[in-house]
């Protein structure tokens, strides 16, 4: 009987297997469902990951143990030590080296019998379709929504289907998208989310924070999903969300459908400027009225009669702050409580971890008529790194 949701493989099976490889994959090739030509077929397999982080690293590992033939890694960033609390492809030793790099070498290590292709340079408009073409499936652990909008794109431009999973504290969502599904049911990210969210409103990882353990759950769906479409085996998640709550331990399924309104992919656009990573009322608002770490610490060394406030969670308040600033959480100015506790007669100096939530109070104070208020460019991050290194940085 075929299932609701089954497409044909993805890939045409490889010639054989060797000795050592059926020893080595003895435990898929006798699962039924699987066999020794879901194996070969893995072993033809072309598939490209885009990033080597929280997302990419699970998906790499087990890529590799499964035995897919060529893995390509696209990644520009290095390794530095706060990824080795969910980035489990990297090492302490692999801190300040690239990351692609750091990934090649543990799969050699997992597995020395596959192709490993890296790409370390940044994925752009530019280059993202050609760089699909060579692949057969893309793995997209991306944490960023102008990124997420061109890999799908590029994905519809280059025919290819593709893998996508999102992480945020303690939710994931993984689906499937494939724009030239058989039987008409293509779909593609922009059916899920039509336009990106406004600036400021969904936090990053970075800033909002991740179970480092949950990029292990999403991951191995995301790869799960893999080796069904390479293989075609069982019910893949194309037209299906998978929501995750590691605090509740639930799933959820939502059904996906093509939006009808929405408009055919023809081009690949400029994608920062398409998401919005920042207002434009936020960047007027920052023009003429932001100062670095330096010129704050010559102003309080000087006297200088300011208000230094923070706007970061008291989560991160209690990791490090600068001594003499007061917590004033973003969602407090949001919501207008903390415009009343103010000071009418000196300047507001604000600052956040590296400068944008405190340019979005910015502009919001400037609205309110707090005509002289600033914010400090880099926020805690730059001070921790120019001004008092004995400070800790997150």
């Amino acid at each position: 009987m075929t299932l609701p949701h089954s497409l044909p493989p993805l890939v045409e099976p490889a010639a054989t297997l060797t000795t050592e490889e059926i020893a080595r994959y003895s435990r898929h090739l006798i699962i039924p469902d699987l066999g020794v030509e879901g194996q070969r077929r893995l072993k033809n397999a072309k598939v490209l990951v885009v990033g080597a982080g929280g997302l990419g690293s699970p998906a790499l590992v087990y890529l590799a143990a499964a035995g897919v033939g060529t893995l390509g890694i696209v990644e520009f960033d290095d390794v530095d030590l706060s990824n080795l609390q969910r980035q489990i492809i990297h090492g302490e030793s692999d801190v300040g080296r690239p990351k692609a790099e750091s990934a090649r070498d543990s799969i050699a290590e997992i597995n020395s019998g596959i192709v490993v292709k890296l790409h370390t340079f940044r994925l752009e408009p530019e280059n993202a379709v050609e760089l699909f073409a060579g692949y057969d499936l893309i793995v997209d652990g991306t944490d960023n929504f102008a990124t997420r909008y061109l890999v799908n794109d590029a994905a519809v431009l280059a025919h290819k289907p593709y893998v996508w999973g999102s992480i945020y504290r303690f939710q994931g969502q993984v689906s499937v998208f494939w724009e030239d599904a058989p039987d008409g049911r293509g779909l593609n990210y922009r059916d899920l989310y039509p336009k990106p969210p406004p600036p400021g409103m969904v936090p990053s990882c970075s800033e909002g924070g991740v179970l480092g353990v949950l990029c292990a759950s999403i991951g191995s769906i995301m790869v799960t999903e893999a080796v069904k479409l390479i293989t075609g085996m069982g019910d893949s998640l194309l037209g299906r969300l998978v929501v995750y709550d590691a605090l509740e331990l639930s799933y959820r399924t939502i059904a996906l459908c093509r939006n009808p309104s929405r408009e055919p992919i023809t081009e690949l656009v400029d994608y920062v400027q398409f998401c919005g990573t920042v207002s434009e009322e936020t960047q007027s608002a920052a023009v003429g009225s932001t100062i670095t770490v330096h010129e704050l610490k010559k102003l309080m060394d000087g006297g200088g009669d300011i208000e230094l406030i923070d706007v970061r969670e008291p989560v991160e308040w209690d990791i490090v702050r600068i001594e003499g600033a007061t917590l004033i959480p973003k969602d407090r100015f949001l919501s207008g409580q903390a415009l009343a506790d103010l000071p009418q007669n000196r300047p507001i100096v604000l600052h956040c971890k590296t400068g944008v939530r405190s340019a979005e109070v910015l502009a919001l104070l400037k609205n309110a008529g707090f005509s002289d208020a600033m914010h400090l460019q880099g926020g805690v991050i730059a001070w921790a790194q120019q001004i008092d290194t004995t400070l800790p940085t997150y």
